[in-house]
């Protein structure tokens, strides 16, 4: 997977859950991520976190401090 489809993908998540109050939008985004994306997906959802998330939208960067981290590859 491309990084640009992952941030699309991560930002779309986002684009649904803003509605729901930032609270509520970031429990929403980390729980969809965390239950729905393999672990391949969250490390490098996780590598670009630490990147700096070029491209995610700021309710995606601040839910990763709740998505589960998946075990090292």
């Amino acid at each position: 997977m491309e990084t640009r489809d992952m941030v699309r993908m991560a930002n779309q998540i986002a684009e649904f859950f803003k509605s729901y109050g930032e609270k509520e939008a970031i429990d929403g985004i980390a729980d969809h991520i965390s239950k729905f994306w393999e672990p391949r997906m969250r490390r490098m959802y996780f590598a670009h976190i630490e990147a700096g998330g070029e491209g995610f939208s700021e309710l995606v960067k601040k839910s990763a401090a709740s998505v589960k981290r998946p075990r090292a590859a």
